[in-house]
């Protein structure tokens, strides 16, 4: 059963939200504007804030229901934080785009939902002050995932719970290392800067 949560939370998380809704919307391939990413950052320079919202929220449910299954079903916090985990490697590396996709913000911070909100209300504060601080959402992402094993730590969750959070970290970080050497070039673009879809 273990192997089955994985499973389901892994095809969850690899749908390609904001391909299908950027293409349903507008016709668009989204992964051929702005940056290439699916996620909801690419979306918002390209499509704007209406489509990005859908994407983000979509995407946050990937995270979530994975883990709310298997909580409801009684899994131990392990498997529940497999199958969670699954869902973001789903997302970053989706089978239904040859291995490739989004960052895993979105469906990270749902899982965490899921897993702990006092830990996400954390996460998204940490967001929106170093946001509204630099104007860098990539900063921000990777602050706000940094934050997570300490606040779940200090929160007392059970140790699956911060592994979880060690390991949503590292791959935050893998994914945002072309980010990482922009913000240290000092070319990395910010959250304002916004790229209508090419015609």
């Amino acid at each position: 059963m273990p192997l089955a949560v994985i499973i389901v939370g892994y095809l969850i998380g690899a749908i390609p939200t904001g391909l299908i809704v950027v293409r349903l919307l507008s016709g668009e391939d989204i992964r051929r504007h702005g940056s290439g990413n699916i996620g909801t950052v690419n979306v918002l320079r390209v499509a704007g804030a209406g489509t990005a919202a859908v994407v983000l929220a979509v995407d946050i449910l990937k995270g979530m229901v994975p883990v709310m299954l298997a909580v409801r079903m009684g899994f131990p916090p392990w498997t529940v934080v497999a199958g969670g985990l699954a869902a973001i490697a789903g997302h970053n590396w989706s089978v239904f785009l040859k291995f490739q996709g989004g960052k895993g913000i979105a469906t990270s911070f749902g899982v965490l939902l899921a897993l702990s909100w006092p830990a996400a209300a954390v996460a998204a504060a940490v967001w929106v002050v170093a946001v509204a601080i630099t104007r860098y959402s990539s900063l921000g992402s990777l602050l706000a995932m940094v934050s997570v094993p300490l606040s779940l730590r200090w929160l007392r969750q059970p140790d699956a719970y911060v592994s979880f959070g060690i390991i949503a970290a590292l791959f935050a970080v893998y994914r945002h290392r072309a980010n990482i050497r922009r913000l240290v070039t000092g070319t990395e673009l910010h959250i304002t800067d916004r790229e209508p879809i090419k015609k």
